[in-house]
């Protein structure tokens, strides 16, 4: 897993030196079944939905029958499964998001209210644990938003049908990350329900909010003193804003992306090309580096920061769910970032 995760969405956003510390055609199916579960462990019913056959770039996964124990890869992926009615016996730990509880705190609270275990969670990204996997005797592996390379997937799919990316690590869309997972778990018209759910709990924040539609932002990150960069509207942390009614900043997306990214690296002295966005929403990795990133005279003079007009996330937890669009995260991350958005307007203002 890439440390303190600062996951893509539309496509790879492993952005160059993020720090140590930054760590942030389907084939069709059969017959579907149009009954949901939102609740309990195990295996939502999915009529004949199997035998599913599925591509991605890595190989193809034949899931024969329901599968019954799901072990999840990447990011978004364990949400989904368990908002599909399917928690995991499985996932990939995530140390620097979680909470005390040692696990994501959307996960944990969705999985304890269904009254289920809690899964097991094991070593992921390039020391990933194949024996805990094998332990844990699965019946597919879901990793369609994930860093599994070619010498890990050659090695999981002998211990059950495994389910990577379409395209390129890192880089699938959360409406098609649903899609995939939904086909695997014999559900897709229960994917489609989830990602118009998701859709309307956007609406319905926005509908709260309808001044926001008045705002422009930038989605800023650093990796170090003297740079900066920023996300492009589609990338999943700009677009979870920009769902919530405010306006990405149009100057985002006229800078040269890094690497096939979603985001460019433009330099701390092209900070006063963001001097139109209204807010500046932003991470850090940790209180000493937030204090060197804002003590520099070229941050301090892009507007919005001057103004205090800043959504920045304190908490790793909230950092991360704020990154990615799941069932899970997007509720957990609204409620949190309403109160935060509210106060930033209101310093824009003064």
């Amino acid at each position: 897993m890439l440390p303190l995760s600062t996951r893509p969405s539309r496509r790879a956003l492993t952005v160059p030196a993020l720090t140590a510390a930054l760590c942030l055609v389907l084939g069709a199916c059969g017959a579907d079944d149009d009954k949901s579960s939102d609740s309990g462990s195990g295996t939502a019913k999915s009529g004949g939905a199997f035998p599913v056959s599925i591509k991605s770039a890595l190989g193809t996964a034949e899931i024969t029958e329901q599968p019954e124990r799901v072990v999840t890869l990447g990011q978004g992926s364990a949400e989904t499964a368990i908002a599909l009615g399917h928690t995991p016996v499985g996932v990939e730990e995530y140390e620097w998001g979680s909470d005390k509880t040692g696990y994501l705190p959307w996960v944990h609270e969705a999985v304890k209210k269904k009254g289920d275990d809690l899964p097991e969670q094991f070593t992921g990204g390039e020391e990933l644990d194949i024996e805990a996997i094998t332990e844990l005797e699965p019946d597919v592996i879901l990793a369609p938003w994930s860093g599994v390379t070619e010498k890990q997937y050659d090695i999981l799919k002998d211990i059950a049908p495994t389910v990577a990316y379409p395209d390129k690590a890192w880089s699938t869309n959360w409406d098609q990350q649903i899609k995939i997972i939904a086909k695997a778990l014999g559900q897709p018209k229960d994917g489609a329900k989830l990602i118009s759910k998701i859709e309307k709990q956007f609406a319905a924040a926005a509908k709260t909010r309808p001044d926001y539609e008045k705002y422009t932002f930038s989605y800023i990150y650093n990796t170090g003193p003297g740079t900066l960069g920023v996300f492009r509207s589609e990338e999943q942390r700009s677009e979870m804003v920009s769902s919530l009614g405010l306006k990405t900043d149009p100057v985002v997306d006229t800078f040269k992306e890094t690497d096939g990214t979603d985001s460019a690296l433009i330099g701390l002295e092209n900070g006063n090309k963001l001097n139109k966005s209204d807010l500046i929403f932003t991470f850090y990795s940790d209180e000493k580096s937030r204090k060197q990133i804002e003590g520099q005279k070229l941050y301090k003079a892009i507007p919005a920061i001057d103004k205090g007009a800043v959504v920045a996330g304190r908490d790793n937890p909230f950092v991360t769910a704020s990154s990615m669009i799941n069932p899970l995260t997007v509720p957990w991350s609204i409620e949190r970032y309403l109160p935060m958005i509210d106060d930033a307007i209101a310093k824009a203002e003064k």
